[in-house]
């Protein structure tokens, strides 16, 4: 389990119901992450429960995108789900995380009756609907979507949050340097698409994620800008990431790692 983030106030009073959201759905991209999965979900399951605990009225969903898997992923992620029914695993081919993210929306939007409680009628509009996307070598924050919600109240529709690359493993002289170009501030500059949500009625006026190898979370938020949407980058919702060199996705923060290791 990750420590208390930025903003991570166990003490907090529970935070009203979010500017009209009514839905809650998480998009997770996943290609061979059998060694990272089951923590990343377990991390969103937490994520989720806090919102239930804390914003009874608002449904939660997790749609795992499992694209073109040749390990255990698929096994993973179905072990975790078992007897959740938040939980929607979505097997694809399409050897891109853009079109994997879009699936995911997609499935999410369509799907939102799977999470509906206490027999409450289905179909929430996308005004009302929030898409927080994370990613497979990720751990969110028990208050993840707590405080993006609690963002969206304010009248943002687009949170862009931070990442921390996890220590273990890395040379302290790699962790150093990124460190040094990643001060942990509010209005920062950066996006990542393992910490990124999303009004869903904003993500479809913007066009939503093209369908690209990489770069599509750099994309979708330059659409965003594009269209007026309101967007706030935060600090307080930082997740921790892989701090591998070796990643999944062409030119993805692997690579960017790796580059920074350079010398």
């Amino acid at each position: 389990m990750m420590p208390a983030g930025p903003g991570d106030d166990a003490s907090s009073p529970p935070v009203q119901a979010a500017n009209g959201i009514q839905h809650v759905a998480v998009v997770i991209p996943a290609h061979n992450e059998e060694q990272h999965l089951e923590r990343a979900l377990t991390a969103v399951s937490c994520a989720a429960d806090r919102v239930e605990a804390e914003l009874p009225d608002v449904a939660v969903q997790v749609v795992v995108v499992l694209d073109g898997c040749t390990d255990r992923s698929p096994a993973v992620a179905a072990r975790v789900a078992a007897g959740d029914p938040r939980y929607l695993l979505l097997p694809v081919s399409f050897g891109s995380v853009g079109r994997s993210r879009q699936a995911g929306v997609r499935a999410a939007l369509e799907n939102s009756s799977r999470c509906t409680q206490d027999g409450r009628a289905a179909g929430h509009s996308p005004q009302e609907t929030w898409l927080a996307n994370t990613d497979a070598d990720s751990c969110v924050p028990p208050h993840w979507l707590v405080r993006q919600l609690e963002l969206a109240e304010l009248g943002f529709d687009v949170v862009l949050g931070t990442v921390q690359p996890d220590p273990h493993g890395m040379h302290h002289d790699l962790l150093a340097r990124w460190h040094a170009r990643h001060a942990g501030t509010e209005d920062h500059t950066h996006v990542y698409g393992a910490n990124l949500g999303v009004r869903a009625s904003s993500y479809l006026a913007a066009g939503g994620f093209p369908g690209v190898d990489f770069d599509e979370d750099q994309a979708l938020v330059r659409r965003l800008r594009s269209s007026g949407a309101g967007i706030v980058a935060t600090d307080t919702t930082r997740v921790l990431t892989s701090g591998r060199t070796v990643g999944r996705a062409p030119h993805g923060f692997a690579a960017y790692l790796l580059a920074l290791a350079q010398p």
